[in-house]
């Protein structure tokens, strides 16, 4: 069969990956197999696929093929989230396109809306992971708000209710003025910006006097309840027991004394707003302040500010307005320009708002325990291990988890109101009218109001792994003994708070067992300036377009060239064209053998390289085994890339191999060959799926329903004999520095030479003396007592070696550069041993550094006798 001539991905991938599906090589059920399982970081329903998405879900696949060739059961769940605040942001923006506003709809005329903009928009993203080649079970496809999903959270929810663990309370939480709702602290992005520092005149009550106060957000001033001072700041002891005056407004508020002020800090001053500020807040706790919260829930001024020149306005436009209003009034000393951390929104980019309200809340302290003791002992085994660190850190200062969000589209809480103001917690509104009931046997289901917020959409997506399975509902079910705990999570370190620690806690809470025995951290994917990518910066290409320019695989070995665990990728494209002219290597590989011609009356010619290859591929497959087990992805590519590539197979096996223009191969080694193809394929397969699906399909005949991704993945058939692997190293620099020698002395390769060797170890040169011969086109190869005259030399480990160029080249100016090169080595040797002269040098480095010193020395010396020699040879 005629192979193309070059490698044409686009059809060949949407071949294979169709193959694939047909015969349902990624579905899995239990069986006696060892499971292998992993499931998706769900993305958000309504997104596409970024470049985070990319590098996340090619390592899953990575390690799903390998464990599927391996004979594992491999089970790979996708699914998608529901997204609370990004989904809903999006609807309104759409029917803000539409002329309908939200406020003008009912609950479930919006939702009916948010279930159309997910059913059109939320298949995107799953499409385009089966392009990248995903092995998903796409059988198991989930979403956390379908119905038995939604029914466990539900369930979760009422559950940890009744164990005290939830709980209803007004706080200070995080508030989000575009998505008009709560976050929590892990939903917060602290992002430094330029302000100015605002230094402002209060007036004492019954006085001419002023305090000094500075501040970044002169328009929360109108919230002012008190003026705070140290108790022993003898600057303002004749102020304690007095008044000061709001600016603008002149509302009296007290001033208090608190060890809680710095007297170094600034003017030693300090406003207290309780509403806008949480240490405000807790100081008003304690000296039970008034709270006056100024700002409505989308950030405008509200009446409670007693300003109507301000009221309705947005609290930016308010803070320039009232800035110019105390200038003018003589209450502003002066103002500087300073930088500061202004906490904003991770979903919507708003400036978050310290703000009191009722939120429901997971008190987390004793919740939680179980998960921090159970990463710090290895049960759950973190890599890197450095972000165990930081997952100690916050773990031990865990605060509660405020899970309620001010939105429609997403689990509804399961909390009822009565009339009169209390509440219950029930799964279905049926079983709410009876605790109803309990309460006061009047009431109907009519009375009764359900919440209006919903969960946090890290509070579904924290029973992911148990409830993929079933195990909430069902927890004896087969699946969820079978699968759970799942074997690796893969995810992104900003999200260890978010979800990770928190699929932990359900885990121990609801099975009393780990929901993975690995975690696998990957870095952000930054471009070459190291900036994060993202839509707004223009600086993140569409991976789709990269996979059409440059082939899925392409892609997915591209991005994988760079990117250790937990490290951060820097992405260039460049990469992708390393992973494409990578394919193209391995797609003209397989046509270079595929054309030739097998001469069965040939006898083996090319045991030493077989020989050889064989302790190299063994090397690898130990090295790549090794690199998975220590989750370095990126590490195990690098080695079958250069085992293939630079290293090995294409760099020297096929060239040693490779039969004389019109000549034929023996059968032993073309046979050998094939099977050593079919490893490298194997090996490269759970990188490169697409390609090497293709060529191992045409490799040897196959039959309908066989496929490389279930094929049993290489093991190493013997300890790799490091004796040839090390002879085949110096052989291999020999050829380099023939070839190095003709290009220097401008001989043509065509030329045949003789080589001449000096050597203690003639066995070795002897072993690989037809391949030094052909790959060098040394047509005589001898061995030597003394340098050689006449001869071009260079030396290798302890081995000298000697080519006659007598009439070949322009002995003066061969002699004048061998005389420069002798100097700079004379030069380098001295600088050396000056350095090894030097006693506190030699007392106070690093052994392995003056050892290194020493190797350098005897390296010198050793150039320099071989040059000392060539310049003999050449003067007589």
């Amino acid at each position: 069969m005629a192979i193309s001539k070059t490698y044409e991905p686009k059809a060949i991938e949407e071949k294979w990956y169709q193959y694939w599906l047909d015969h349902k090589f990624f579905h899995s059920e239990p069986d006696e197999r060892e499971p292998y399982t992993i499931v998706i970081p769900p993305p958000n329903v309504t997104g596409v696929l970024h470049m985070g998405h990319m590098l996340n879900n090619t390592i899953q696949d990575i390690l799903i093929r390998k464990a599927r060739m391996e004979g594992k059961n491999a089970c790979w769940v996708p699914g998608t989230d529901h997204a609370s605040i990004a989904t809903e942001a999006k609807v309104v923006a759409m029917l803000k396109e539409q002329g309908i506003a939200k406020k003008d709809l009912s609950r479930d005329e919006f939702l009916k809306y948010c279930w159309e903009w997910t059913e059109k928009y939320g298949g995107i993203i799953l499409h385009q992971l089966k392009k990248l080649g995903c092995s998903c079970d796409w059988d198991r496809t989930d979403f956390t708000m379908n119905p038995a999903y939604y029914k466990a959270v539900t369930d979760v929810f009422v559950d940890l209710y009744h164990k005290g663990y939830i709980y209803r309370g007004a706080r200070m939480i995080n508030w989000d003025p575009a998505g008009k709702t709560a976050l929590s602290d892990e939903e917060v992005i602290y992002k430094e910006v330029n302000s100015k520092l605002y230094f402002v005149k209060y007036r004492i009550k019954d006085s001419d006097e002023f305090v000094t106060i500075a501040t970044t957000r002169p328009e929360t001033i109108l919230g002012d309840t008190a003026i705070c001072i140290h108790p022993e700041d003898a600057r303002y002891t004749h102020l304690h027991g007095k008044k000061a005056l709001v600016p603008i407004i002149n509302r009296e508020i007290p001033i208090i004394l608190d060890e809680y002020v710095s007297m170094e800090f600034g003017t030693g001053c300090l406003k207290v707003t309780p509403a806008h500020d949480l240490n405000d807040y807790e100081l008003g706790q304690k000296h039970k302040l008034e709270t006056i919260d100024t700002l409505n829930e989308d950030g405008t001024l509200s009446e409670a500010a007693q300003a109507p020149q301000y009221i309705g306005k947005d609290r930016f436009v308010v803070r320039k307005e009232i800035a110019l209003e105390l200038e003018a009034l003589g209450h502003i000393v002066k103002i500087e320009d300073y930088k500061n951390q202004v906490g904003t929104s991770e979903r919507t980019g708003a400036v978050i708002e310290p703000r009191i309200s009722t939120q429901w809340f997971i008190a987390m302290k004793e919740f939680s325990k179980p998960a921090l003791e159970n990463v710090l002992n290895d049960e759950v085994q973190f890599h890197p291990t450095k972000f165990k660190n930081m997952y100690r850190s916050w773990m031990e200062n865990v605060k509660d988890w405020c899970i309620s969000r001010q939105l429609w589209w997403g689990h509804r809480i399961p909390a009822y109101y009565l009339p009169d103001g209390d509440f219950v917690v029930a799964k279905t509104p049926e079983e709410a009218l009876q605790l109803a009931q309990e309460k006061n046997p009047n009431l109907q289901m009519e009375d009764l109001r359900q919440d209006e917020d919903v969960l946090d959409t890290w509070a579904s997506s924290w029973l992911w792994p148990l409830q993929l399975f079933n195990g909430l509902e069902n927890p004896e079910n087969k699946e969820i003994k079978y699968y759970y705990p799942t074997s690796t999570l893969v995810t992104g370190f900003d999200i260890i708070f978010f979800w990770v620690a928190r699929m932990i806690i359900a885990g121990y809470e609801y099975r009393q067992e780990k929901p993975f025995k690995n975690v696998y951290f990957t870095g952000m994917v930054r471009d070459k300036q190291r900036r994060k990518m993202s839509k707004s910066l223009g600086n993140s290409p569409d991976p789709i377009e990269l996979m059409e320019q440059f082939s899925t695989d392409g892609v997915r070995s591209g991005i994988l060239f760079s990117s250790p665990a937990g490290n951060d990728l820097l992405f260039d494209e460049k990469l992708c064209e390393q992973g494409r002219n990578f394919a193209n290597k391995i797609w003209n590989s397989f046509r270079l053998i595929h054309g030739w011609e097998i001469d069965q009356g040939l006898t083996p010619q090319h045991e030493t390289a077989i020989t050889w290859f064989e302790a190299a591929l063994n090397q690898a497959i130990i090295e790549m085994e090794a690199y998975y087990v220590d989750f370095r992805i990126s590490d195990a590519l690098m080695t079958i890339y250069k085992l293939f590539w630079t290293d090995a197979f294409c760099a020297w096996y096929l060239e040693i191999i490779k039969p004389e223009q019109g000549k034929g191969l023996d059968v032993q080694t073309y046979q050998k060959t094939i099977e050593f193809f079919e490893k490298l394929l194997k090996l490269l397969h759970p990188f490169m799926p697409f390609i090497t699906e293709e060529i191992w399909q045409e490799i040897a005949e196959r039959k309908e329903g066989d496929s490389i991704s279930i094929a049993s993945y290489p093991q190493a058939e013997a300890i790799p004999d490091k004796t040839i692997l090390a002879e085949a190293e110096v052989v291999f620099e020999v050829i380099t520095q023939i070839r190095n020698t003709r290009n220097a002395k401008q001989i043509s390769p065509k030329v045949a030479l003789d080589l001449k060797i000096k050597t203690q170890e003639k066995a070795l040169f002897e072993r690989f003396g037809t391949i030094i011969q052909k790959l060098s086109n040394i047509q005589n190869l001898d061995f030597v007592e003394d340098a050689l005259e006449g001869a071009a030399g260079f030396l290798v480990k302890n081995h000298e070696f000697f080519i006659p160029i007598e009439g070949q080249i322009d002995v003066e100016k061969e002699l004048e550069k061998l005389q420069k090169d002798l100097e700079y080595q004379k030069g380098f040797l001295m600088s050396v041993e000056k350095k090894l002269g030097n006693e506190r040098f030699v007392s106070n480095a690093k052994p392995e550094v003056v050892e290194a010193e020493k190797q350098k020395k005897a390296d010198a010396e050793s150039k320099i006798k071989a040059l000392e020699e060539s310049i003999s040879a050449l003067s007589r």
